[in-house]
This record gives structure tokens, C-alpha cells and sequence, in this order.
């Protein structure tokens, strides 16, 4: 998996949050297991 800049990725073991500032061919580990890709939030309507 690619590293995607500007992209979070969050560690599921220790909860620690990585940003993103070089793209790479590489993976993000961290605890010895790879890094999951953070799902952006919603922002609020203006409704």
C-alpha cells in the first residue's frame, strides 16, 4: 500500500496518529503492524 500525502493513518494497537507530508511506495507501521488509512469526518450542514 502506498503512503498518500496528506492522508492521516491512525495505528489500531496504540491509537497514535501519523500525517502524511511524503508520498511514498512504502507502508506506515507502527507496533509492527501496518497503519489504517483515517476516514475524513463529516463536516456539519449549514442547514
Amino acid at each position: 500500500m502506498a503512503n498518500e500525502l496528506g492522508k492521516r493513518y491512525t495505528c489500531d494497537v496504540c491509537s497514535a496518529t501519523v500525517l502524511c507530508a511524503k508520498a511514498g511506495s512504502g507502508g506506515i507501521v507502527c507496533d509492527g503492524k501496518p497503519m489504517t488509512l483515517q476516514q475524513p469526518r463529516q463536516l456539519p450542514s449549514s442547514d
